[in-house]
């Protein structure tokens, strides 16, 4: 045995398992309980509060909530709830309120009957806030007192004690708490980013009323959401951008093995399934049985309708459900009392029971509706008639554009300069407007990990095409057939031939717009490759300043500023304004834009939290409704920068 390894021996005794007691072990590990100490973790800390208030709102006891964003980036939740029981817990042999802030997986809703249901994390919420904030006060009124507690960084300062007195009738708990800069790499609060996540808490909560507050020195912002329609005024919500096939949202309810479920929906003019499924309020970007539930009662209650009305033929083939999903928005929110989901990070819901429950729900309230509604649903049969005539045609596309082996015989598309390297690992693809960038963009490549494709034009809006005339378009075609990972059902991210797709656009007007219908398509045909991060976009500079033989490039207006205040502003500053990638010889393109050791690349992301949010989003701007659009614009036309004027 070496010595190394007996000395490593001895080291690894009983003293040196550590036992990380209480909230140590949230300050050591914080990734494991909020996901990240990234601006998603910070944003993380507002979410565990309110969802503890929304809890006492699920049980019947609480209407209001109020977030504010603080001057020092505190943040303070204030509900009307029952307030967190003060009295002493007899095992802790300490107050109940102070069990709550500050140990692991205490809280009501174990056993007992204190909460029926729940969204916040198992016990865990209030005590993580608690241990990754620099200070945290709680005060809760209760029986005509205020009671109130601090601490930090999740040690407790002082007993809970009776600080005042209030209105018997004044009952509810008040956190107030500001994140540890020690913990996240950033502290300031994105007012839109709570804004989106409460209004979605909002819809999915009916009569709840949440109110956000802003009041930074700059940036004073209110806004107030309240619903009485709960989920079927979210599906409104979400239909604004596009025209609705009928005017009234189609809603189910019902209580089915102890599940509560709650389906709303609506068909627009779109090509698309936009389908949200929630959770306890907590919402499951990858489904479960729950949304497998519906979409089974969705397309056995369409079949049964159209066949019963002679509107399919006995000897038609039946819709599928991607035909009777065509167009539909729809959110589906469950109550259940013992979630389970599948992986770690409550993303797809696992219980057998809410299939059962969903789909019985569904699809006797849908075939009731249906009854009493021909002409509504006459009008969804034939949407989804033409979507399975289109279909067929897509099918047929499809077929031609799946990528072949080399034993087929097959090809890659005639323009793409592919790399020698054949480990995916290794390799990445540019997607460069026209063919004067491409020729550069060849030239100046790696061949052996780097492969080019040029493309001609502005691609196909897909949000206003179906799949058959998307899959017609020789751009996107040759597209799917480079990436190889097919499209759609096809889609297999295992067949990725590259691990990193890149869009390098000219940094203006137009190139803007070509990134944002490549964007538009791959969030909508292929969103695994947004989601495991495989999209970027490039950097191109927009400046390059020359002076005495020495070259600097500026990738925005600040940036040469600074350069031109180090280097001294004189006659003798040779600066370019490129327009475009054409404008760059290979050399620059490659020292710019493509050389791994220097270029500037931003990953594409999409935040499953606010997964409804991108989806409108994505329809208010690349969809047929001019005026959502030219309100959008209005609203966000003070943040644009660059403008070619």
């Amino acid at each position: 045995m070496s010595k190394e390894i007996q000395q490593n021996n001895q080291e690894y005794g009983a003293d040196q398992i550590q036992i990380l007691e209480g909230l140590e072990a949230v300050r050591k590990r914080p990734g494991m309980y909020i996901g990240s100490t990234s601006s998603r973790g910070l944003h993380h800390l507002v979410y565990e509060i309110v969802d503890n208030a929304v809890d006492e709102a699920l049980a019947g006891y609480c209407k209001n909530i109020e977030v504010t964003i603080e001057e020092d980036n505190s943040i303070t939740v204030q509900d009307d709830g029952r307030g967190i029981p003060v009295g002493t817990n007899h095992k802790a042999k300490k107050s109940a309120l102070e069990v709550v802030f500050t140990v692991l997986h205490a809280g009501g809703k174990f056993g007992g009957g204190g909460y029926k249901v729940s969204g916040g994390l198992h016990g865990v919420g209030a005590s993580v806030v608690n241990a990754l904030s620099t200070w945290l006060t709680v005060e809760v009124y209760k029986d005509g007192n205020i009671y109130r507690q601090s601490y930090k960084r999740g040690k407790t300062d002082d007993t809970v004690k009776i600080v005042g007195q209030c209105e018997e009738s004044l009952h509810g708990t008040k956190v107030h708490f500001l994140p540890d800069p020690e913990i996240f790499e950033e502290t300031v609060y994105d007012y839109d980013t709570l804004k989106q996540r409460l209004r979605e808490t909002a819809f999915l909560t009916k009569g709840l009323k949440i109110t956000l507050k802003d009041v930074r020195e700059n940036s004073h912002h209110n806004h107030v959401f309240h619903y009485e329609g709960g989920i079927k005024e979210f599906v409104e919500y979400l239909n604004r951008g596009k025209e609705a096939l009928y005017d009234e949202v189609i809603y189910c309810e019902g209580t089915q093995n102890g599940v509560y479920v709650e389906v709303a929906l609506q068909h627009n003019d779109s090509f698309n399934d936009s389908t949200f499924s929630f959770v306890n309020n907590v919402i499951t970007p990858e489904g479960g049985t729950h949304l497998a539930g519906f979409r089974n009662a969705l397309t056995k209650t369409f079949n049964a309708y159209a066949r019963d009305k002679k509107i399919l033929k006995d000897s038609d083939p039946a819709l599928t459900g991607d035909d009777i999903r065509e167009g539909l928005t729809a959110i589906i929110s469950i109550k259940i009392e013992e979630p389970q989901f599948e992986g770690q990070t409550k993303q797809k819901l696992g219980n057998s029971e809410a299939r059962g429950a969903v789909d019985a729900v569904v699809s006797e309230k849908l075939t009731y509706f249906l009854e009493q509604n021909p002409d509504v649903a006459k009008n969804i049969c034939e949407k989804s008639l033409l979507a399975q005539r289109a279909r067929e045609a897509a099918r047929k596309a499809r077929d031609l554009t799946r990528r072949k082996t080399s034993l087929d015989g097959g090809t890659l598309p005639g323009k793409l300069a592919d790399c020698s390297d054949k480990d995916p690992k290794n390799c990445e693809i540019f997607i460069v407007e026209g063919d004067s960038a491409g020729g550069s963009a060849k030239t100046a490549r790696s061949r052996a990990t780097q492969a080019i494709l040029p493309l001609r034009g502005k691609i196909l809006n897909v949000e206003k095409a179906r799949l058959d005339r998307i899959l017609g378009n020789a751009e996107i075609k040759a597209m799917i057939t480079a990436f190889g990972t097919g499209i759609h059902e096809d889609f297999d991210i295992s067949k990725l031939r590259y691990n990193k797709i890149i869009i390098m656009t000219d940094a203006d007007v137009d190139g803007a717009h070509i990134s944002t219908l490549l964007l538009t398509f791959l969030y909508r045909f292929m969103p695994d490759l947004i989601r495991e991060g495989h999209v970027y976009l490039a950097q191109p500079p927009l400046y390059k300043i020359e002076k005495n033989k020495r070259v600097w490039y500026a990738y925005s207006d600040d940036e040469l500023n600074s350069i031109l205040t180090e280097i001294g502003r004189d006659n003798n500053n040779k600066i370019q304004r490129y327009k475009g990638l054409g404008e760059m010889d290979a050399e620059q393109l490659w020292e710019t834009t493509m050389d791994p050791e220097r270029r500037i690349l931003l990953r594409v992301q999409i935040d499953s939290e606010t997964a409804s949010e991108v989806d409108l989003t994505f329809a208010t701007l690349m969809g047929d409704q001019v005026e959502p659009r030219r309100e959008f614009i209005e609203a966000n036309a003070k943040y644009v920068k660059n403008l070619d004027i």
